[in-house]
């Protein structure tokens, strides 16, 4: 082994173990608010099941390393959730209007945003954020642009649509996420 490839081993080790416990910790609310209870049986089990997900996922790149577990991220990383609440019931309230319509008039469409976002799992967080709210899919992510299909596009311009849709969460998820 090289003296580049050793230097190399030494400074991902505690990058990969940073990214190991983030996801961990990560995975296992998931596991909690999925379940909904604190119950030391459940809390264990869903430890038992989450940390070989986080080592595997882990184990192929440093992109769980970047995450930034500081007072400011975490408090980005809660209005992230709130941001994100938000904007799902204004979508269903949105979509409730279109299946109650008497007449259904869309035009469905595919729109170009831009994103300010650098950080790779930081751009899928954002795709899979869009990709949740009812009306709006992610068709692809290429570089700083992602391809939104919307429900209807009569009269969107695509810089109305990134303000829209995208700056809520990306102004959250450029703390966490860099």
């Amino acid at each position: 082994m090289s003296d580049a490839d050793s230097n190399r081993k030494d400074t991902e080790t505690p990058l990969r173990s940073h990214g190991l416990i983030s996801l961990w910790t990560v995975l296992l609310v998931v596991w909690t608010v999925a379940n909904s209870t604190v119950a030391a049986v459940v809390v264990l089990l869903g430890a038992a099941i989450t940390m070989p997900i986080a080592w595997i996922l882990t184990s192929s790149g440093s992109t769980w390393s970047r995450i930034r577990w500081t007072p400011d991220g975490l408090l980005h990383f809660s209005l992230y959730g709130a941001t994100f609440l938000v904007e799902l019931v204004k979508a269903n309230i949105a979509m409730m209007g279109y299946v109650y319509a008497p007449r259904i008039d869309i035009k469905p469409g595919i729109v170009k945003v831009r994103t300010r976002l650098k950080s790779p799992i930081g751009r899928l967080a954002l795709a899979n954020t869009i990709a949740l709210t009812p009306g709006s899919l992610v068709m692809e992510l290429r570089g700083d642009a992602l391809f939104i299909h919307l429900l209807d596009i009569d009269g969107i311009d695509a810089e109305a649509m990134t303000e829209t849709i995208v700056r809520p969460f990306e102004r959250h998820l450029e703390h966490v996420f860099g």
